[in-house]
């Protein structure tokens, strides 16, 4: 049997998963290898972004609205808000970074997907737990976190950043324009997912509008995990994952019809 015969007897699952694991090498060498501070950068910037607010908030305010310690409070809300938007920004252009090895037969947009989303997954769970333990490294911090309920916060945020990913991949490439009005809607999620606050402050009927935006679940989960005196009744996963499934399985089928005809029209 001929090596071109023995390829093309290989299993699909088997070949995806060697074009998954050399897209996801390939993703990291263009988007943090470039530099030799690639990875820092990535670490640096959501520190800090957790460091500004410190500052600016400390100033005005004696203690935050959870616990007494004002990094650890801003960066449970904030660096779960800044992984959504990279794992979702990055993946809804996982098609257009990877146009050129999608005219591979043997490299489908399942494949762009999956490993974008991988890849970018891990480096903001990475980024999490670097801030987090530095923070309460110098500050001194032992909270008592509670490891299945981080695990579920980050199985919404990532499900969400999938979902909305996905389906933001096959907008952008259908309707460009759609692009631009995506990067002005998600422009106040910083102040609208309780980011500086916790949602109890929020009084109703403002709290009532509030409680759909899924980024408020994900931040009330993560503050859970964190904080062991914090209930944070109002989170609500299978909201999240209704969402997050909905968007993903619609963005799945409208790439299914149109992939091919979107990248090379």
């Amino acid at each position: 049997m001929s090596e071109t015969e023995f390829v093309a007897q290989k299993p699909r699952s088997f070949r995806s998963s060697r074009t998954i694991i050399a897209l996801v090498l390939r993703e990291m060498s263009t988007t943090y290898g470039r530099t030799a501070f690639g990875y820092l950068w990535a670490i640096l910037q959501p520190a800090a972004g957790v460091m500004l607010l410190t500052i600016v908030f400390s100033i005005a305010l004696r203690k935050p609205d959870l616990g007494t310690n004002f990094p650890l409070f801003y960066a449970s809300g904030l660096l779960p808000l800044l992984a959504f938007l990279d794992v979702a920004g990055k993946l809804a252009k996982a098609l257009d970074f990877s146009r050129a090895l999608l005219a591979f037969p043997a490299v489908s947009y399942l494949d762009a997907l999956i490993a974008r989303w991988l890849i970018n997954g891990l480096t903001q769970v990475m980024v999490f737990a670097v801030v987090l333990g530095c923070i309460m490294f110098f500050y001194n911090q032992s909270p008592h976190i509670h490891i299945g309920q981080m695990l579920s916060g980050w199985a919404m945020l990532l499900g969400l950043g999938a979902g909305i990913g996905t389906l933001n991949c096959y907008l952008f490439l259908r309707f460009p324009f759609w692009e631009q009005i995506w990067g002005i809607l998600t422009r106040p999620l910083l102040f609208i997912s309780c980011v500086f606050y916790t949602f109890e402050a929020v009084p109703p009927p403002y709290s009532d509008y509030l409680w759909y935006n899924p980024m408020v679940h994900v931040t009330g989960m993560m503050r859970r995990s964190i904080y062991y005196n914090y209930d944070a009744a109002y989170v609500s996963p299978l909201y999240v994952a209704t969402i997050a499934l909905s968007c993903l399985l619609l963005g799945l089928l409208l790439l299914h019809r149109n992939s091919r005809d979107l990248l090379y029209r």
